[in-house]
């Protein structure tokens, strides 16, 4: 059976506890897979991108001829959050908030502002969306090398001061793999979501002359992305939030702690 997130953020849980670890946050209008009806509580999903663990069954719409016309949401927000309003205008009420990543369905209505994007939701309501606040969901690795590494890397820094949260990938708390697979995401590369170089995936492993803008950098239970002189970005639990570090012993934001303990390098190209 096929669902769609229907709240701002489904939490994804290790097990069926609400207080056990939580592994993955899937944004709203993703779609998943449920593997198992566990009980009138929980579900056991796999995400498009091949994540598998426990949510919520109220976190879901799982109406299927409502998901048979969500399969063309082609958007995406860009904007850490973006109120979807009753109206195109912004005295009106709110319907949701959605938060960066989420993905939306765009609708035509002639004579509309161009500042305003009329959206469906995923229940089927109607709503409006400030236009700069969404783009269309594309593949631009696939048609343009230096675009999607120079993409890749300004929606990284989307998420600068984000704090961290484990399990996180939303501007209100994000972890490393959070981090690099949400900027990947948004370009349109859908890659392993925990911090390793997974076979079946598009990351493959490189050596240190090749890395590049855009490249991921792995450390032990840690990963980070490549931004160009010696720098990267990174969500880290010993900085408390998104930011930048140093490879170069001589940089003031050098970490000995990550700089030594690479274990490999990885590219999309």
């Amino acid at each position: 059976m096929n669902a769609v997130v229907k709240v701002m953020i489904a939490n994804i849980h290790k097990s069926t506890d609400i207080n056990t670890e939580l592994t993955d946050e899937a944004l709203y209008g993703m779609p998943v897979e449920v593997l198992e009806d566990i009980d009138d509580t929980w579900v056991k999903i796999r995400t498009f991108y091949r994540y598998e663990g426990y949510t919520l069954k109220t976190n879901l719409h799982m109406e299927s001829e409502d998901i048979l016309t969500w399969i063309d949401a082609n958007y995406v927000v860009i904007q850490n959050f973006a109120d979807v309003l009753t109206r195109p205008k912004i005295q009106s009420s709110k319907i949701i908030t959605l938060t960066l990543g989420a993905f939306i369905q765009v609708l035509k209505e002639a004579d509309l502002d161009p500042a305003w994007t009329k959206v469906r939701l995923v229940t089927g309501e109607v709503g409006y969306v400030r236009s700069q606040w969404i783009q269309k969901r594309v593949k631009v690795y696939t048609t343009n090398e230096l675009a999607f590494r120079e993409q890749v890397v300004q929606d990284a820094f989307r998420y600068i001061g984000t704090p961290y949260r484990w399990g996180g990938k939303s501007p209100l708390g994000i972890d490393c793999s959070g981090l690099v697979s949400m900027a990947y995401m948004l370009n349109g590369a859908y890659i392993y979501r925990d911090a390793k170089i997974l076979d079946g995936f598009p990351i493959r492993k490189i050596e240190k002359a090749e890395l590049k803008l855009g490249d991921l950098i792995m450390f032990p239970g840690h990963v980070a992305m490549y931004i160009g002189e010696d720098l990267y970005i990174h969500s880290s639990l010993g900085g408390n939030e998104v930011n930048v570090n140093s490879l170069n012993p001589q940089h003031s934001e050098y970490r000995q702690d990550l700089a030594t303990t690479i274990t490999e390098y990885g590219s999309i190209f």
